[in-house]
């Protein structure tokens, strides 16, 4: 019952789709412009740099929220599977920024959220994974694959730590934890599908933060 409980309340926090209340002061929907992604890449190309940090900070405090809500609603009653607790709701919130029902289940990708989760779980997966992506963006700057590279790295992570002990928890739970963790990779691979045909092709846009324009609406 705890882990249906936490995925709703990471749910509903998910919702709140931080570029597309951003695009609402530009008075236009961001998913009509770019890629049609709700998150930080195409809020970044869409509406210019400060755009694209707010949504990022948006989306990454939103499942830290969820976490922590979490956190507080079973730390008394359920402290030995807390870790799992905190996933379930990450990976809610998750849900809930990628397939917002008030959107027509069309949001983002997840990756932002992400690193809310990350940071909120373990906090030392985080500065790896920011390791790695900037690694991977400022030499080829392609955000879709420092995404995913960041996923495997941090489920890969997640299982070593886990059975250092490092999240107090048995061997079940551990296992239902890494199962979680490795839901999510999957999901992150899905929903860069698109992403994938292009790095493979060779088309895929790449980012660069200092030709960033706000556009005008």
């Amino acid at each position: 019952m705890e882990r249906v409980v936490c995925l709703l309340i990471g749910y509903v926090f998910g919702l709140f789709e931080t570029s597309y209340f951003i695009g609402k002061i530009y008075k236009t929907d961001i998913r009509q412009h770019g890629s049609g992604n709700a998150g930080t890449t195409n809020a970044l190309r869409t509406f210019g740099r400060k755009a694209g940090a707010l949504t990022l900070l948006g989306d990454c405090m939103k499942c830290i929220a969820a976490v922590m809500a979490a956190v507080a609603l079973f730390s008394g009653s359920a402290p030995e599977i807390l870790p799992l607790l905190k996933i379930y709701a990450a990976a809610g919130c998750i849900l809930g920024h990628n397939f917002p029902f008030y959107m027509g289940f069309r949001g983002g990708k997840g990756f932002a959220a992400s690193v809310g989760m990350a940071w909120a779980i373990d906090w030392r997966l985080l500065l790896i994974c920011l390791a790695v992506f900037l690694i991977i963006f400022f030499t080829m700057h392609y955000v879709s694959l420092g995404a995913m590279i960041c996923y495997v790295v941090a489920l890969v992570l997640m299982i070593i730590r886990g059975q250092m002990g490092y999240y107090g928890m048995d061997q079940i739970h551990l296992c239902e934890f890494y199962g979680v963790m490795l839901l999510l990779t999957i999901l992150i691979f899905w929903r860069h599908k698109e992403n994938i045909k292009r790095l493979l092709a060779g088309t895929e846009s790449k980012v660069y933060l200092s030709k960033s324009t706000k556009k005008k609406f």
